[in-house]
């Protein structure tokens, strides 16, 4: 299935894109689309508690499963000052 992922931030950096489009086992979910995101890409691990996930606009948890034309937000945390 093809899902489409979006990065900001500090994810950006890591991942080095903003947008992507991937191809993934049907059935799979938010973790592991994480999981594949982890491997390619040295230090995304440690952001992992805390990253938010959309899919389709909508807050979701990482056990989420997802389907062909979702799309995904990967949310960092937020900071200000």
């Amino acid at each position: 299935m093809h899902v489409r992922v979006l990065a900001f931030a500090r994810l950006r950096e890591l991942l080095g894109f903003g947008s992507r489009e991937l191809d993934l086992d049907a059935g799979s979910s938010l973790d592991d689309l994480w999981q594949r995101l982890a491997r390619d890409s040295a230090g995304l691990q440690d952001m992992r508690a805390s990253t938010r996930f959309a899919r389709n606009g909508a807050l979701v948890s990482a056990g989420t499963a997802l389907c062909e034309g979702d799309e995904i937000a990967l949310l960092p945390p937020v900071g200000g000052g």
